[in-house]
């Protein structure tokens, strides 16, 4: 079991930045993968990022590619999300996974049906 809180969400204006946190309440060393999801209002949860915390290999969904990314700190049981240049799409709660097996879905990013834990979210709005 693992519990994971995130922060860092706020509003920013089209064009700016935010670094979401996610913080786990154990090592993430042993949890193999992690990963950022995002849903807007009236959308289904999707897939924004992932990072598997052995080999470091990052996937993103095309369209944050270039624009976020994701690390980890696994001496403070961290995952971060940067995100850039930011548009008024990317506005949603946006969610901490933790996963043991990972499907990428068809845009790149991960699958949310493969998280075994979930944050409780943090809203990013972005006005244009």
């Amino acid at each position: 079991q693992v519990q994971l809180v995130e922060s860092g969400g706020g509003l920013v204006q089209a064009g700016g930045s935010l670094r979401l946190s996610c913080a786990a309440s154990r090592s993430i060393r042993s949890i193999n993968r992690m990963g950022w999801y995002r849903q807007a209002a009236g959308k289904e949860r999707e897939g924004v990022s992932a990072i598997h915390n052995g080999d470091g290999t990052t996937y993103y969904e095309d369209s944050v590619k270039g624009r976020f990314t994701i690390s980890s700190d696994k001496a403070k049981n961290m995952v971060y999300l940067q995100m850039n240049n930011l548009k008024s799409e990317d506005t949603a709660t946006y969610y901490c996974g933790a996963m043991g097996a990972l499907t990428i879905s068809t845009s790149g990013g991960p699958d949310r049906y493969g998280v075994d834990y979930w944050g409780k979210g943090t809203l990013v709005t972005v006005s244009s």
